[in-house]
């Protein structure tokens, strides 16, 4: 429920953010010019209860998607001028003929509605702004984006909160202009000058509201920093471990306006050390920006979490290239020799990867993305927004409906049939990480906090021997090893013990000639248990290039006790992962 709250703050501190400017006049205009006392509760109420229904019809369903956004901005700042028109002319609107029959009843639409303030007119007034309501609050994004989808009960519990708030502030400051209003004498004469500068007030923003002015003059605030007040819910929002993620799959139904508010742009891509599978033609985002929909996949090949990524990757690049999906493989790598072309191109061949692959080995590219992670996906929008955002394996549907929904706006942006987007989702095999209790390990001293027998953080030549009893997850030498920065080497006959619990066991690991390495499984040769790079007969891998080898799997996740076997030194490790 700490959304719940946040909720509540951020409606309150929204009223202080530049996205509030066409809300203000309204509540405090209509407030001071009004000769109910309840008016400012009726206006507030009126807009309170038009941004929920507008949030449900404009920006969740897809019930008016047909009606162009600019017919709901004429629609409120027209509202706002004629009321501002019935403000400065009073006297004008008696005479319009028709005017006093648009209604009959005990209230007028228009004209007396307005000048009498009678209760339909306060009602009318308020909800002027709901169609055209767009928060910079990114609770309320949050909200919009994945809560509603994900529950509406929750999502509209949420939404009431974010609006009782900010419905509070705005009402505060109606009952503080009334007050102010009450103070100034003449004010109640309908034809006072302070009434027609308030009438006047409103023509000018209903103006602007209808050429888009106002929106611009938003973004021009928010993008020079003032008044954001946005920082206060980012800093609570990222300590909220119940809240949803950002990412959503309904960006394409957010106006421009909104999408600025809601998501980044992505940075342009570096200069790369090399492009693959492009015929050496370097790439640019900016120029599919306006035209295709791109996926961003940074990865290196000797990660087994990246490598599981693959599938689902080739497979949507197939599916959706020809609707206007980009994948551009971001190559970074984590070891030095990751850094060679050479053994990334041979990646490449060997996972049958065909979209382009940049090389990032002086991590530009992963810089300009702030990213930390591999893998980790960015989906750019046909505008250049960063719709959607995933780091690690998994949650492969919610990636796959967003990338269509991004292709769905595409289509219907460039006026093509936008039915042609498939709708169904890929799946392959399930690996059951959550099964898998064994972290990945370091065997050099820049992150070897899982040595058993030997000192974490030391480089250098030792000898070890191994301990009569082992500790789970924590790796054992013996013989004489030579510990580096990213990987050990043995340098004499030597062997590795490991006890695990996962389904399956790799090692990232090299050698300057080929070198056989024996894989032992609670002390007996691995045979049917062996992994893809082992020989089930004989119960050896043999180790040259680097890469990742996969040494054991086992249908369930057991507990094991893992040896590897050197008859010679060579051997470098680097790396035990599972699966």
């Amino acid at each position: 429920m700490a959304l719940f709250f946040i909720s509540l703050l951020a409606g309150l501190l929204t009223v202080l953010a530049p996205c509030i400017l066409p809300l203000l006049p309204v509540v405090v205009g209509s407030s001071a010019a009004g000769r109910s006392r309840s008016t400012p509760f009726v206006v507030v109420g009126s807009l309170a209860v038009s941004i929920i229904l507008f949030t449900y019809v404009l920006k969740v369903s897809t019930a008016f998607i047909t009606i162009p956004p600019y017919v709901w901005t004429l629609f409120s700042g027209s509202i706002l001028v004629l009321f501002g028109l019935s403000l400065v002319f009073p006297a004008v609107w008696e005479h319009i003929p028709g005017l006093n029959r648009l209604s009959a009843g005990s209230n007028k639409l228009i004209g007396k509605g307005y000048q009498r303030k009678s209760l339909l007119g306060d009602v009318l007034i308020g909800a002027a702004l709901g169609p055209v309501f767009s928060s910079c609050s990114p609770t309320y994004f949050v909200i919009l984006a994945s809560v509603l989808p994900a529950s509406f009960a929750l999502g509209t519990l949420y939404l009431f909160a974010y609006v009782v708030g900010l419905s509070v502030s705005l009402l505060a400051i109606a009952l503080l202009g009334q007050r102010f209003a009450d103070r100034l004498s003449g004010i109640a004469d309908p034809k006072s000058v302070a009434k027609r500068l308030i009438g006047v007030l409103f023509i000018v923003l209903g103006i602007l509201i209808v050429t888009g002015t106002e929106k611009k003059l938003e973004a021009g605030l928010l993008a020079g920093g003032f008044f954001d007040v946005t920082r206060i819910e980012q800093a609570l929002l990222a300590h909220d471990e119940s809240m949803p993620p950002v990412n959503g799959v309904n960006a394409g139904s957010l106006t421009s306006e909104e999408k600025a508010l809601r998501y980044k742009k992505a940075p342009e891509l570096a200069r790369a050390d090399a492009y693959l599978n492009t015929n050496g033609q370097s790439l640019s985002l900016a120029d599919y920006r306006g035209k295709k929909v791109v996926l961003i996949d940074f990865w290196t090949y000797s990660c087994i979490n990246c490598q599981r990524t693959l599938p689902y990757l080739k497979t949507w690049y197939d599916k959706y290239e020809d609707q206007g999906l980009v994948i551009i493989g971001i190559h970074t790598p984590e070891f030095a020799f990751e850094h060679e072309r050479k053994n990334v191109e041979a990646a490449l061949k060997n996972f049958g990867i065909t979209y382009p692959v940049l090389l990032d080995n002086e991590y530009q590219t992963w810089n300009a993305f702030s990213n930390q992670f591999w893998p980790r996906k960015y989906l750019i929008d046909i505008d250049g927004y960063i719709v959607y955002d995933h780091a690690g394996e998994g949650e492969y549907d919610s990636t796959e409906k967003a990338i269509q929904a991004a292709l769905t706006e595409r289509a219907r942006r460039l006026g093509n049939i936008a039915t042609d987007i498939a709708t169904s989702t890929v799946s392959f095999a399930d690996p059951h990480l959550r099964d898998v209790a064994s972290p990945e390990v370091y065997f050099g001293s820049l992150r070897n906090e899982y040595f058993g027998n030997g000192l974490p953080g030391f480089s250098g030549q030792s000898s070890y021997t191994f301990p009569e009893s082992l500790t789970p997850n924590k790796y054992y030498l013996s013989g004489t090893w030579n510990i580096g920065r990213e990987y050990a080497t043995a340098k004499s006959e030597g062997a590795i013990r490991f006890i695990y619990t996962a389904h399956d066991v790799y090692i990232v690991a090299s050698a300057s000639s080929p070198t056989e390495v024996t894989v032992l499984r609670d002390g007996v040769p691995v045979g049917l248990h062996a992994g893809t790079d082992v020989n089930a007969t004989t119960s050896t891998v043999t180790i040259q290039a680097n890469r990742l080898y996969h040494l054991v799997h086992d249908v369930d996740a057991e507990t094991h006790t893992l040896e590897l076997k050197m008859p010679v030194p060579g051997l470098e490790a680097y790396t035990f992962t599972f699966g």
